[in-house]
């Protein structure tokens, strides 16, 4: 009996020892530095880079570029807009443009029929046949001088009243020029008036018909006249302006004062027009600032040649401007992803050998993102397939797979 309680002793502690050993690790673990590198590179064979699109680029430094985006609305570009009024009292008796027609440069858009008009002609003529019989009894005595045959107090006398006459010509000419006549019409106007043999007929020269042109080539934007109107100086008839600029009046913050400038690149977009921007240039900067709002107006000059934009609409203008003596590393922000909680980008090792970077991103600047730390010039970086290399990364680290 003794013997069998020895032999159940033995066999029973032969089982223990044999389930113990199993549980006893054949090898001690890697260190937890070794587990971190060894799962965060990835090793590819030329195939796969192909198949998996692998696309790198090199850091290098860059221009640093801002974008800022402020709103706003469009308005008429004022540089290109005309208001035109009557220069005179008078009627409306023809209209030659309507609202929203194109007009050219010297076009008539309307015709009105002024007294005044006739009146200031007559006296423009008169003073001219005054001023040449004047100049000629001048000239005469200029001569009869030099022979002495004429006192110098008569010739001194008719000096005065030629510069009086042609102080008086003057004055009426520009009275002509300030009612919209050209010098060419006044030049027709004076060959009538020789033509004609009596001086009492001067008054059938003076045409009361004052025709309004166009001062601009546009569009006519705005029109309040109507056949047979009296109208005066002081009512806008029409306004026409070119349509192929307009402005974009903005509202900028105190923080954006010192990425603005004159002449900064702008891009207008409209959510009327998704996808497509309108090409403008900063002509005015706000020298004041709105005491409640904290803000400046930045007026941007936009070209709009398919008038697709109109007066009044709401805008956001995007200013970008490079700033090429301050030079910063930055980087595709497709080429940033996260793992675990970190921003991270795959470094390019060898040709095949890629390995996780961790990063410290900073602002963004166009569609890149600057990085303030964890790269280095010269460093070459995944700009595209990194999310597959991220996602074959993850299933190394839980051992689903093994890439190499």
């Amino acid at each position: 009996m003794i013997k069998k309680g020895i032999l159940w002793f033995s066999l029973i502690l032969l089982v223990f020892c044999g389930e113990s050993q199993k549980n006893i690790p054949s090898e001690a673990p890697a260190p937890e530095h070794e587990k971190e590198t060894h799962s965060h590179e990835i090793s590819l064979t030329p195939t796969q880079l192909k198949e998996w699109g692998i696309q790198t680029e090199k850091v290098t430094p860059q221009p640093f570029t801002s974008r800022i985006h402020l709103s706003g609305s469009l308005t008429l570009n004022k540089n290109n807009t005309a208001h035109i009024s009557s220069y005179v009292t008078g009627k409306v008796i023809s209209l030659s443009a309507d609202l929203g027609e194109k007009v050219k440069k010297g076009q008539v858009l309307t015709q009105i029929n002024s007294p005044q008009f006739a009146k200031a002609q007559a006296e423009f003529l008169q003073a001219r046949a005054r001023l040449v019989f004047s100049r000629n009894q001048y000239q005469r005595a200029r001569m009869l001088l030099k022979e002495k045959a004429i006192e110098k107090k008569e010739y001194l006398r008719r000096e005065a009243q030629y510069q009086k006459l042609s102080t008086e010509y003057g004055a009426l000419q520009s009275i002509l020029h300030s009612y919209g006549v050209k010098q060419n019409q006044i030049q027709d106007l004076i060959q009538k008036c020789e033509n004609l043999d009596k001086e009492e007929d001067l008054c059938q020269l003076a045409s009361p018909r004052l025709p309004l042109h166009s001062p601009l080539s546009g569009t006519v934007v705005y029109r309040d006249v109507v056949l047979g109107e009296q109208v005066d100086p002081q009512k806008t008839l029409f306004t026409v302006s070119d349509l192929n600029t307009l402005w974009a009046l903005l509202d900028a913050y105190e923080k954006d004062l010192p990425y603005l400038q004159k002449k900064s690149q702008v891009f207008i977009k409209s959510s009327v027009y998704p996808g497509k921007k309108f090409p403008g240039v900063i002509t005015y900067i706000s020298e004041t600032l709105d005491e409640k709002l904290r803000t400046f107006k930045v007026r941007v000059e936009v070209q709009n040649q398919e008038c697709l934009l109109k007066p009044h609409m709401y805008v956001q203008g995007v200013v970008e401007n490079q700033n090429p003596d301050k030079k910063i590393l930055a980087v595709p922000e497709k080429a940033i992803h996260s793992l675990n909680g970190e921003k991270i980008v795959f470094v390019r090792e060898k040709d095949h050998l890629f390995t996780v970077r961790h990063i410290q991103p900073g602002k963004k600047m166009m569609d890149r993102r600057v990085i303030t730390h964890g790269l280095s010039q010269g460093e070459t970086i995944v700009t595209k397939g990194a999310f597959t290399l991220k996602t074959e990364i993850t299933k190394k680290a839980t051992g689903h797979t093994h890439v190499h």
